[in-house]
């Protein structure tokens, strides 16, 4: 397995290009399921999540095409409306053909997903909005078994908790059904905006996305579009931090200040600053020091829980304490023992971490567990004194394209070494 070895001390200058987001790009694939017609999708990042959902898509017999940032899409000839495990269990968001599947052609059999080990994260949200919306669901062998014949009809769905992944899903799937849909209690994160434009772009009738009502009106066929995927505000977060980090200054370039307004005011009392530009963002701090701040993950437009690992390791070397507290997922502070293993001071208590900054973290040889944790040790490791190993990150490229180039380009010392 590759690895990256990083030595630290060395701070960041110049410009990092942003990318298409991925939790949008992935949901809008899926989308492609809703039309025999061709979409075109730009600003497409490259990554292993892409892959992923694109040779899903190729089982099910959605052809596609790259070439260099745009993707096309043609649904025309689905063969199979059976997604496997054995791609399923590799993404989470492979679960997301199964709104589109069921809506088009009354039938979809989709394995339960994996992804990353960050706690149980149900679909049963999913599901029980499916149902609302008129499908027969089993769950038979580890697959959801979901069949609408005559189609799925409109409905008012009232979700208990915020859920991205079910908004979407049903979002989707709402929009060939027959009437109105309300959604009520919507996730309001920026890629439901961004899948809900797409949508729109291809025929469906949606008002309200990115609010906590989304109203759809179903409509009998949606056709072709052309789509330019928003940029990716994780990947702005994680690299604004690594400016933060190093005591750096780096222009972000296509960054977008109100994807990641709540991290910029979470920052600023930390003493980093992020201001607009021309081409994106400016990251750098006030006055060479950082100061521990309080956080606590949020659906949006709280502080998103994908950036939850990078700021703590910013809080390891920030003057004070910082009490990070995460309310979206069980289970993701398992880069706590390997930040630790740097020299970091934090102690767990339940959903808190108390991170107490010192003056210097120490490379080692640490071990990624999820995606954003990989990162996390990553920006430890610019920051840390001597060597650091960063082991299975693959997990980092699930995510995060060319980080060691993008990082290098502003003066890391960063290498990935083949496995």
């Amino acid at each position: 397995m590759d690895r990256i070895r990083i030595r630290g001390g060395r701070r960041l200058v110049g410009r990092i290009p942003i990318g298409g987001a991925k939790n949008a790009a992935l949901k809008v694939m899926a989308a492609s399921l809703l039309t025999e017609e061709t979409l075109v999708l730009d600003n497409m990042p490259h990554l292993a999540d892409i892959a992923t959902m694109r040779s899903l898509l190729g089982q099910l017999g959605v052809e596609s095409v790259i070439q260099k940032r745009t993707m096309t899409l043609t649904a025309r000839d689905v063969t199979s409306t059976t997604a496997p495990y054995d791609i399923v269990r590799k993404m989470r968001a492979s679960v997301l053909v199964l709104g589109p599947l069921v809506a088009r052609f009354g039938r979809a059999r989709v394995s339960l997903p994996g992804g990353c080990a960050i706690g149980t994260r149900p679909v049963d949200l999913h599901i029980k909005g499916l149902e609302r919306l008129g499908a027969e669901i089993t769950l038979d062998a580890g697959y959801i078994d979901a069949k609408a014949p005559r189609g799925l009809v409109g409905a008012e769905i009232v979700f208990p908790i915020v859920s991205v992944g079910a908004t979407e899903n049903l979002m989707m799937a709402a929009t060939l059904a027959k009437g109105e849909t309300l959604l009520v209690n919507a996730a309001r994160e920026p890629e439901i905006a961004d899948l809900a434009k797409c949508l729109v772009a291809m025929g469906a009738r949606i008002d309200g996305a990115g609010t906590d009502k989304i109203r759809i009106e179903g409509v009998p066929a949606l056709h072709g579009a052309r789509h330019t995927i928003l940029p990716d505000r994780i990947e702005t977060g994680t690299y604004a931090m690594a400016a933060a980090i190093t005591d750096g200054d780096v222009e972000l370039v296509n960054g977008s200040y109100d994807l990641v307004a709540a991290m910029a005011k979470t920052l600023e009392p930390a003493g980093v600053e992020v201001t607009p530009t021309a081409d994106g963002l400016r990251v750098r701090r006030r006055n060479g020091r950082l100061t521990g701040v309080d956080v606590m993950t949020e659906p949006f437009p709280g502080f998103p829980t994908d950036l939850q690992a990078q700021i703590m390791a910013l809080m390891t070397i920030a003057e004070g304490a910082a009490m990070i507290t995460e309310t979206i997922f069980e289970n993701r502070f398992m880069h706590v023992p390997e930040l630790m293993r740097m020299g970091a001071n934090i102690n767990v208590h339940g959903a808190s971490a108390m991170v107490r900054g010192v003056k210097r973290l120490i490379g080692a040889e640490v071990m990624a567990t999820d995606l954003r944790a990989s990162v996390s040790l990553v920006l430890a490791g610019l920051a840390a004194e001597g060597d650091t190993v960063v082991n299975r990150v693959y997990h980092l490229d699930r995510g995060y394209e060319r980080v060691e180039d993008k990082l290098a380009a502003c003066g890391a010392e960063i290498e990935r070494i083949k496995g």
